[in-house]
């Protein structure tokens, strides 16, 4: 029984505390706050790039997920946080060391899988985003909840409801209604192949990214660990990394790293400038994959679908106001479509979750900060 108690110990040390109230919505807050400047800085400043004169897809992709380097603070804190822990407890000496990470092969693996399809998708949507206004494309976007709905069915076995069908439809229904006005928002230096192809390049960017998020799911269910705030950090590091090699790959296929300076002396806004929008489009978008898993693992993806909805008319007027962008009524019609869509895709995320809440596995989820 001594010998039983002591690998009991031992299996558990690193196991993690549950998350008091008062942290959990410090850390929700932060997380909301990080999603938020991300969701509106990102695409902006991205756009920024392209109206300024840049003109590299590769590095614009390359840019998404580049500042995956950020997620080392947080998980050195939570490794020294552990490790305090450790030493403060009783009989530490004669226990193996705290662990440096909890990410296990199988699982990293998989996220390597999951990174270059990430990869892909920051390819595809910086390259619609080249030709297209923040305002469509934001839009667009909004659609992956179709193929998110899609891909769940197939892939998890989620089923359809009333209200994922509606929200298809509306979806469908203002992306339709984006492609059939293509002459009142186009770019002047784009041509209505570029659009169109920017269009469909966008679309096909929310259907990789509609395919991205139930395969995180399957691998959540997969992972056969316990998935705390400390793991998920742990597979998002692994994800960006090699979405960042992905889009590498591209950029010296296409030697965009020998533009960059040719690039940054012909940039409308000034050399200094050209690598001031760089280095803060990738943090900006760091921020919003750090929230959105934050988001997730602290409450759900009803949350972070819905703060999703909220910054896309957020987006739309910065996009007015600092690009001159047309928004006529079709967008108007467009958007009030995209969050009736989103809208009733999340009530019905909503009452899903309430039933199926109290089957969920208590093993496959820690609701705490390590």
């Amino acid at each position: 029984m001594e010998v039983e108690g002591q690998d009991l110990d031992r299996r558990n040390k690193d196991a993690p505390p549950q998350m008091n109230k008062g942290l959990r919505r410090a850390l929700i807050a932060v997380n909301c706050v990080l999603m938020a400047i991300g969701n509106a800085g990102g695409p902006l400043l991205l756009r920024l790039y392209f109206h300024s004169g840049g003109k590299r897809q590769w590095l614009s992709g390359w840019l998404e997920t580049s500042g995956w380097p950020i997620i080392f603070l947080p998980l050195l804190v939570s490794y020294l946080h552990r490790r305090r822990r450790f030493l403060r407890g009783p009989g530490h000496r004669h226990q193996p060391p705290t662990k440096l990470f909890f990410i296990t092969r199988p699982l990293f693996l998989y996220c390597a899988a999951l990174g270059l399809l990430l990869g892909l998708d920051d390819f595809l949507y910086a390259y619609g985003l080249s030709f297209l206004p923040v305002s469509t494309s934001a839009l667009l976007i909004s659609a992956q909840l179709v193929f998110t709905a899609f891909f769940a069915f197939v892939l998890v076995k989620q089923k359809f409801t009333p209200y994922s069908i509606n929200s298809v439809v509306l979806l469908t229904v203002g992306a339709v209604m984006l492609g059939l006005h293509v002459s009142s928002d186009r770019p002047n230096n784009v041509t209505r192949g570029e659009y169109y192809m920017g269009f469909v390049l966008t679309l096909g960017a929310a259907a990789v990214y509609g395919l991205f998020l139930p395969l995180v799911e399957l691998t959540y269910t997969k992972a056969k660990q316990a998935i705390t705030y400390t793991l998920v950090m742990e597979m998002q590091m692994v994800m960006g990394f090699f979405a960042t090699a992905f889009c590498t790959v591209g950029m010296l296929v296409n030697k965009d790293f020998q533009a960059i300076p040719r690039e940054a002396k012909h940039y409308e806004q000034g050399e200094f400038r050209y690598y001031v929008v760089l280095v803060w489009c990738a943090i900006l978008w760091q921020f919003l994959f750090l929230g959105t898993v934050g988001v997730i693992f602290c409450v759900n993806t009803l949350l972070a679908g819905v703060l999703i909805a909220v910054f896309i008319p957020v987006t739309e007027v910065f996009a007015v106001i600092f690009f001159k962008e047309k928004f006529g009524s079709e967008k108007g019609v467009a958007l009030a479509l995209s969050l009736w869509g989103l809208a009733s895709y999340s009530y019905g995320e909503y009452r899903e979750g309430k039933l199926s809440y109290s089957s969920t596995s208590p093993h496959l989820f820690s609701l705490s900060l390590w």
